[in-house]
């Protein structure tokens, strides 16, 4: 399982009005570290799949939603619960760092 595409017309439904945490890798075609950290949010989205859903938003396809959630730096991951913005990590990292960052959410 890996992460799923995003856009402004899915938003609502598949990270607003989801039972689950969500996390949201907002990232574009041109980011180096985007595509590096792309198989480890896999890697996550397949391992804990039954605690947490994650999505991915391309913000130059969506720039509504990058406006509106503030990304000014990209690899940039918010994690929504119950439609509001619980967690924010900016960059990419390793997947042991970014499991902790996400420890309250998958364990």
């Amino acid at each position: 399982m890996s992460a799923r595409a995003v856009t402004e017309a899915t938003f609502e439904q598949e990270v607003l009005k989801n039972d689950k945490p969500v996390v949201v890798d907002f990232w574009a075609e041109w980011c180096g570290p985007c595509r590096a950290v792309s198989p480890i949010l896999d890697a996550i989205a397949t391992e804990h799949a039954e605690k947490i859903d994650i999505v991915k938003l391309n913000v130059d396809e969506n720039p509504g939603l990058a406006m509106k959630y503030q990304i000014t730096a990209i690899p940039a991951f918010k994690v929504f619960q119950g439609g509001e913005v619980v967690k924010t990590v900016v960059g990419a990292k390793p997947k042991p760092a970014l499991e902790a960052d996400l420890a309250a959410y998958i364990s």
